[in-house]
């Protein structure tokens, strides 16, 4: 079975930026894609994975 992300969104962030990404929902985890080339399809995580992700953006990790 295929699971198609919905929901897709972009940062309020990067409103003036052409460089952006959209984050959308598949099962408990996410979907990303380029705004540039949405034909280019998606990565997908798992809830746990974007959990650490979004917590290593929060602590800076990746300054």
């Amino acid at each position: 079975m295929t699971v198609h992300p919905r929901g897709w969104r972009k940062s309020s962030r990067s409103n003036q930026h052409s460089h952006c990404v959209e984050i959308g929902r598949v099962g408990d985890g996410a979907a990303v894609r380029d705004t540039k080339d949405r034909a280019a399809g998606y990565f997908t995580a798992t809830g746990a994975q974007w959990a650490a992700f979004i917590d290593a953006v929060k602590n800076e990790r990746f300054e």
